[in-house]
């Protein structure tokens, strides 16, 4: 095997995603594995580690698989067809462009959520403090 391909504990190990999560993604036409080796295991170019990182990003952000597909098929095609029309590259970048936006917002709401588990754990922490008996020396 040359050096270009890694199996899939290696890529479960890059991208900190379980080998049943990988093959999930495999299974739902996420992601496929650019080759097999001779003995039929899955192998992966870092193309397909990139691909699979963007995923493990959206995820949290509460895309759903099609909503993932439906941005990967997109940038796909902008990353592989040159001759693109002006019309579909516009409506392409327009898709992009409308993922990004709600990723962004999803980041906002998830900082309003961090913020207020951050304060919830600092008022007990406070009243631990209050409470606590005191020890002398």
């Amino acid at each position: 095997m040359d050096g270009k391909h890694m199996q899939i504990g290696e890529v479960a190990a890059r991208t900190e995603l379980s080998l049943r999560t990988i093959r999930h993604y495999e299974e739902t036409g996420l992601v496929t594995p650019s080759a097999r080796s001779k003995g039929g295991f899955r192998l992966y170019t870092a193309t397909d580690v990139a691909r699979l990182m963007m995923i493990r990003r959206m995820k949290p952000l509460g895309f759903t698989l099609e909503q993932m597909r439906e941005l990967l098929d997109a940038t796909d095609r902008l990353d592989a067809d040159a001759e693109l029309g002006v019309a579909e590259r516009g409506a392409l970048l327009e898709c992009v462009r409308a993922y990004e936006q709600a990723a962004t917002e999803q980041v906002e709401k998830l900082r309003v959520q961090l913020s207020r588990a951050e304060e919830f754990a600092t008022t007990l922490r406070t009243r631990l403090t209050q409470n606590s008996p005191v020890t002398s020396t």
